[in-house]
């Protein structure tokens, strides 16, 4: 019930903003046709966002045949926590993207994908990727994804409408605010926008790394995966996530290069934060203690059968 008023009320905000954007661009007629793309945006929102994103990125959907071995454990080891945490089968992506990252999406349990990085895959260990979607999965039982798949696709259409107004409309002195307003609406826009992803995005991180310690039953397994993707996030380009902002949210570590991480606009609280909090609950006895016999060591060689399309099919 909180997460279904939580999501009203983000829809209702994001709503309001792009009305406004429309209302700065064409006045009344504007405004009116912004409530009705609104409208429309958020009915294909709620049924369609998480293919959007995963199109976005050009995930691919993988299962327990693929020829690569690392990808036959990531896909078994996320149906395995999911089965035992009493949850639906989610699909199983992965993104072909150098940036050791993962998002959850979807509109409910039922509906749900998780998605995960190639660049994960190869610079974790077994027991840190099960912890890494262990935390996407409590996105998804916690029913975080419907509201963080539908930001990511109206605060981009807010971003991108504030930029037609920018580029394309500063020279129309007869719309409300005139250049001014237009300069103030390419600026402010997006910055509300970002402040609406803040506020649902900090308190979420900390609630899915305890739910996600507890799925994957090893809390400092996540907290050495954070630490290991905080570190190769930052000097791994991830252009897809450049070219769209509004999705940074959704992943476990901010995918944007040069994000401080906790200044005023970050969708993340800082790693070394989370990880201090994970540790805590690993000393407080929740979660089992690592165990170096479950998975190959990072940097260990693995048996991986290549195919035709691709090192990952």
């Amino acid at each position: 019930m909180r997460n279904t008023l939580r999501t009203f009320m983000l829809l209702a905000g994001l709503t309001a903003l792009f009305v406004g954007v429309g209302f700065m661009l064409g006045g009344t007629a504007g405004m009116a046709i912004a409530l009705v793309m609104a409208g429309a945006m958020n009915l294909v929102s709620y049924w369609n966002a998480d293919k959007i994103v995963l199109r976005m990125y050009r995930a691919q959907p993988v299962d327990g045949s693929h020829p690569n071995a690392l990808v036959r454990n990531y896909v078994a080891d996320v149906l395995d926590m999911a089965e035992k945490a009493g949850m639906p089968r989610p699909a199983v992506y992965v993104i072909e993207n150098d940036q050791p990252n993962a998002f959850a999406t979807g509109r409910d349990p039922a509906h749900a994908a998780v998605a995960a990085t190639t660049g994960l895959l190869q610079m974790l260990d077994r027991r840190e990727i099960r912890g890494v979607m262990g935390h996407e999965l409590a996105h998804v039982k916690h029913r975080d994804t419907l509201t963080m798949t539908v930001t990511a696709t109206i605060a981009g259409a807010i971003s991108a409408l504030a930029n037609i107004a920018f580029f394309f409309g500063g020279n129309d002195r007869d719309r409300p605010g005139g250049i001014i307003g237009t300069i103030a609406l390419a600026i402010l826009a997006p910055m509300a926008a970002a402040l609406v992803q803040m506020a649902i995005s900090r308190g979420r991180e900390y609630e899915a790394d305890r739910g996600g310690a507890e799925i994957s039953g090893d809390p400092q397994a996540l907290a050495s995966a954070l630490s290991k993707i905080e570190a190769y996030a930052r000097g791994t380009v991830n252009h897809d996530a450049e070219r769209n902002p509004a999705t940074s949210h959704m992943f476990i570590i901010n995918p944007l290069s040069g994000q401080g991480a906790d200044n005023l606009f970050s969708t993340h609280p800082a790693t070394q934060n989370r990880v201090a909090a994970l540790m805590k609950l690993a000393g407080g006895g929740q979660g089992a203690a690592p165990s170096r016999a479950e998975a190959p060591r990072a940097g260990t060689a693995v048996p991986v059968t290549r195919s035709p399309g691709g090192p990952w099919g």
